[in-house]
């Protein structure tokens, strides 16, 4: 984690089109870890034999795990440190499991320059399937403000 890397983009140093990703294998570990964090001990992401019974067959990760990825480009490649989430659209495609390794990408897709706001699309992919897709609004820091 001490090795992640950490960008910061000023509103006017973002162009249409700028991209970034990030990369996490998800683990037994990290799924516990979030239904600690966050409350959600929803039994098809922790008990396997509940989970066998469902549509999924298994258990899957919890969706806003997945969707937290999308936040760590957010906060720390593009736009990166300093901008402020302040909307997200989120559409969950297929599940995500155990061993499964997202790659989490944004797209710069709109600015508006004189409130300080950047769209972005967003997508966690699995093995080049799309497992989730939306888009996040961000407000960016000026160097004016700066």
């Amino acid at each position: 984690m001490g090795s992640e890397v950490m960008q910061n983009y000023y509103i006017e140093d973002l162009k249409i089109g700028m991209e970034a990703s990030f990369e996490r294998e998800v683990t037994e570990d990290l799924i516990i870890k979030f239904a600690q964090v966050s409350g959600d001990t929803n039994p098809v992401h922790m008990d396997e034999e509940f989970a066998k019974n469902t549509r999924f067959k298994g258990r899957i990760a919890h969706g806003l795990l997945t969707a937290s990825f999308v936040s760590t480009v957010l906060g720390t490649r593009l736009p990166g440190a300093g901008s402020i989430y302040l909307h997200q659209d989120l559409v969950f495609r297929a599940p995500v499991r155990i061993g499964d390794v997202v790659i989490a990408s944004v797209k710069v897709e709109k600015i508006n320059w004189h409130r300080r706001v950047v769209t972005l699309s967003c997508s966690c992919t699995v093995k080049g399937r799309v497992v989730m897709g939306g888009q996040a609004m961000m407000m960016v820091p000026s160097k004016e403000k700066a």
